[in-house]
């Protein structure tokens, strides 16, 4: 199972393409008919910085820094994916079944927590779920959210707290390892001066980052007029 932590790690670094101080991933995986596998996966980071940084979305990254979505999001389906093995070898080593899964990244400490909810009959809806994730592990204020929602998340957290439902934990410390690395952005050929402006502050970032990735790679995508009502996918189902 290490090794599919050290790729889910290595994935997550990739990722992200600027300084960061933590990072905080959801997913869930859910049995359905004929071995279909379905579920969701969104993670958030916090920006390294003197001022505190609010979270970014992964899924708002390919805009926030001009890169093609296609690959980007191909990234994040094969993180998923390799979520799912890990599921499979928890399930042939410790013979359980396990639906959703946190993973934190801070203070240099990789921490994975497995939960054992049935989701499938679970009071509390997706939704719900992605909201005590915000409260608990983004430090979102509860003045955020509506009247109905607060008291959602108080009565889940007094629940979580005073219910003995099943949880696994794991962790394992982390060191920075700042070793030389190839960071290959893909670029196509028009405006090569501005791209090859961008590959470099990319650059630059990498190498400042306290966690250095393996190989990384990217596609530069041509700057596109924003409209003032663009909408942001902040989740995305598998």
């Amino acid at each position: 199972m290490k090794e599919l932590y050290k790729e889910i790690q290595h994935s997550l670094f990739d990722m992200i393409p600027e300084k960061w101080n933590k990072i905080f991933l959801y997913a869930s995986v859910i049995d359905g008919r004929n071995s279909l596998e379905t579920g969701e996966m969104y993670f958030y980071y916090i920006p390294k910085g003197i001022l505190k940084r609010e979270p970014i979305n992964v899924y708002e990254v390919p805009n926030k820094f001009n890169l093609d979505e296609n690959s980007y999001f191909k990234m994040a389906d094969d993180l998923y994916g390799i979520i799912k093995k890990l599921r499979k070898e928890y399930i042939a080593i410790n013979g359980a079944l396990w639906t959703n899964i946190v993973i934190s990244i801070a203070d240099y400490t990789f921490k994975v927590e497995y939960g054992f909810e049935n989701l499938a009959t679970s009071p509390y809806s997706n939704y719900d779920r992605h909201l005590v994730f915000r409260y608990k592990y983004l430090k979102t204020g509860l003045n955020s959210y509506s009247k109905r929602e607060k008291q959602m998340v108080l009565d889940y957290i007094d629940k979580e707290e005073n219910s003995n439902r099943k949880v696994d934990v794991y962790e394992e410390s982390l060191y920075a390892t700042p070793n030389k690395n190839l960071v290959n952005f893909e670029k196509d050929a028009p405006t090569k001066s501005r791209k090859e402006e961008r590959m470099e502050e990319l650059y630059e970032l990498e190498k400042e980052s306290e966690f250095w990735p393996h190989d990384k790679k990217y596609i530069i995508v041509e700057s596109k007029p924003k409209s003032k009502n663009q909408i942001i996918n902040t989740k995305k189902r598998y």
